[in-house]
């Protein structure tokens, strides 16, 4: 069920009114245009303007979106508002909906949709176009068809079959494999099965194999958005539940303890620098150096993360068999670090006329971007074993490391050789 233009535009135009008037501006819209105006907005801002709402406006919102969406907006409200919206609701729809909201939100059953028909694989065409039809004259659109046998998933009839089948053929005939997945498999599970299968869509099964519902494509492609969204606020230390548009003092809540321990991993960094004042104190040119040592190894360090939460969202790579992938990730370092030191060496060395000075920062740089590659595989590894988020959790102990090991080795390979 892809957004539209207007949609989105309306989106736009509420999360950009100030709080206090955003209900106003909401309620302004078309009846027909809120609940998908709603679902283009964060779950927040969702919440903050259906709580306000009259239950019945809430219903007229419902009355126009399919049970699966309208169950996304409910699951929202508190029981209490929510079961008051239900009975208000049309018998067909609300049974459908209650039907949805039994399942976890952030499973396969949370994300199906009941739009579909099932059909006996032995049943001809000339009975289904009867079925379609009171389908379509029930919900108003036309249904995805599943053929079963005896009850249990066959295949899919494609549509644009029915345009060059006899009416005495007998469906089963034309029956197109469909992906599976059980109800209670999480989301990651329903995008590695979407990838998987160059499909369309989805089937949810019970636990007896029996069908509870459809996933469809745009559906999957929302939630892989959604989580590359926050993804990349964890990975900024940005909490979810900022929006774009906050106060300051919101923005400030959610940042401040990121903050926070990014200060203390620095001064451990500053800590070390300490160690070696008298050595800088006779080298003062060493202090232009160390941000270079330190820099290329927090950027080197970032790029061997990317890569490995990437692999982690994919069930690529897990602690126990990523041996190769950190010997890989070090080995690199290695290789890039000859590269740029060799560079930051010939720049020293001509530059400030010490080949000496060029040859302790090449070195320090070869040993930082190893250190680099190492930290940017196994942490986040270690991360994700312990339960916690690799992107959000990562960075802080990844920088620390180059800072730490890279002023280490640079200011001690100095003490050594200048």
């Amino acid at each position: 069920m892809p957004k539209s233009n207007l949609r989105e535009a309306s989106a736009y135009e509420i999360l950009s009114t100030p709080k206090e008037r955003r209900l106003e501006v909401f309620r302004n819209l078309d009846v027909n245009k809120q609940g998908f105006t709603l679902l283009a907005m964060p779950r927040r801002i969702q919440k903050e303007i259906l709580q306000q709402l009259r239950n019945e406006e809430i219903v007229r919102i419902v009355d126009y979106l399919d049970p699966d969406e309208a169950t996304d907006l409910l699951q929202v409200l508190p029981a209490s508002k929510r079961n008051a919206v239900l009975k208000d609701l049309a018998k067909e729809i609300r049974a459908k909906i209650e039907f949805l909201l039994k399942f976890d939100p952030r499973t396969a059953a949370g994300l199906m949709s009941l739009d579909y028909i099932e059909v006996e694989q032995d049943a001809r065409f000339e009975e289904l176009a009867k079925t379609i039809k009171k389908h379509e004259k029930r919900t108003g659109k036309f249904p995805t068809i599943l053929i079963v046998k005896d009850g249990f998933l066959v295949g899919e009839l494609p549509a644009h079959v029915l345009a060059i089948a006899k009416k005495n053929e007998k469906i089963g005939k034309y029956a197109r494999k469909v992906p599976a997945i059980e109800y209670d498999k999480d989301e990651k599970e329903v995008i590695a099965t979407f990838r998987k299968h160059a499909h369309d869509k989805i089937v949810v099964l019970d636990k007896d194999k029996s069908i509870l519902g459809l996933i469809y494509s745009d559906d999957i492609l929302r939630l892989i958005e959604r989580r590359s969204a926050n993804t990349l606020r964890e990975f900024a230390g940005v909490s979810e539940e900022e929006d774009v548009f906050d106060p300051p003092i919101v923005k400030v809540k959610h940042r401040y303890k990121w903050l926070i321990i990014n200060l203390a991993t620095a001064f451990l960094a500053a800590s070390v620098v300490a160690l070696f004042q008298k050595t800088i104190s006779a080298f003062v040119l060493l202090a232009v150096y160390m941000p270079i040592v330190a820099g290329m190894g927090g950027n080197a360090g970032t790029q061997t993360l990317a890569v490995v939460v990437r692999a982690l969202a994919l069930r690529e790579i897990e602690l126990k068999t990523a041996r190769k992938v950190i010997f890989n990730e070090m080995l690199a370092g290695a290789i890039n670090g000859i590269i740029i030191g060799t560079l930051v060496a010939l720049v020293a060395a001509f530059w400030n006329s010490n080949p000496l000075l060029g040859l302790v920062v090449g070195i320090a740089m070869i040993i930082n971007l190893v250190i680099a590659g190492l930290f940017g595989a196994i942490v986040p590894l270690v991360m994700k074993k312990l339960g916690k988020d690799p992107a959000s959790s990562a960075t802080v102990f990844i920088t620390t490391a180059t800072d730490v090991c890279g002023f280490f080795s640079f200011l001690g390979l100095a003490s050594l050789f200048l």
